[in-house]
């Protein structure tokens, strides 16, 4: 997406040149999924069954992203939303100029006896080449970096186990290393993107895909 937005950043922001942001979003946020009918925020009016598993992950742009895993079975709900940046409550514009320091990340709620942690994984490490750093194909920005916001210990495991076993792949084909983003979803919040952003393929079906993926497969553990 970042041919909307050709002054897009290739250098993260430091936390005191970010934009200040604000203490409450800016904008409303739909309470349900637009193909899956779940909520796609836990609240106290509609709260999400217990035993659910959350995980966040940046992969590029958020649109084709989140629509790889509305599609898979166990997934409960997605949303998209910023992550990983300084500044409180940004708006898309914000984030695309590079001074928020926030990545497009998909929020993934699933459960575990139907979809493992390693599945939702695998479509991460091949649903985009995690070697490319601020960019993925033709976009480029920090906001499209690849990152995983872990919320357990077993998922970082999970993770920094199977980005050794993908870096490998990747190494015996000629790929740099892996330049992903690890970190507690604690301390990155994430920001719910606005209205228009949440199941944006599915509202419009010809809508921009960015995969821009290495083609290799991830290996079993």
């Amino acid at each position: 997406m970042s041919f909307l937005f050709p002054s897009a950043k290739s250098t993260m922001v430091t936390p005191d040149a970010a934009l200040p942001g604000r203490d409450h979003y800016p904008f409303e946020i739909p309470a349900d999924h637009a193909v899956l009918g779940t909520p796609i925020r836990d609240l106290a009016v509609a709260p999400w069954p217990t035993g659910l598993s959350v995980i966040y992950l940046g992969m590029g742009c958020f649109w084709g992203a989140e629509e790889i895993y509305w599609r898979l079975p166990g997934v409960y709900t997605t949303a998209v939303g910023y992550q990983g940046g300084f500044t409180p409550h940004p708006t898309y514009e914000e984030v695309c100029s590079g001074r928020t320091g926030h990545t497009e990340a998909v929020l993934v709620a699933y459960r575990e006896e139907q979809i493992s942690t390693y599945d939702v994984l695998k479509h991460f490490w091949e649903s985009h080449d995690p070697t490319q750093g601020y960019r993925q194909g033709n976009d480029q920005g920090t906001q499209y970096r690849s990152a995983v916001y872990y919320t357990t210990d077993a998922q970082r495991d999970l993770v920094e186990r199977t980005s050794a076993a993908y870096a490998g792949v990747l190494s015996e084909r000629g790929y740099g290393d892996i330049t992903t983003q690890v970190a507690p979803a604690g301390d990155w919040p994430f920001y719910y993107a606005e209205g228009y952003h949440q199941q944006y393929l599915y509202k419009v079906p010809g809508g921009y895909r960015c995969h821009a993926n290495t083609g290799l497969a991830l290996p079993a553990l």
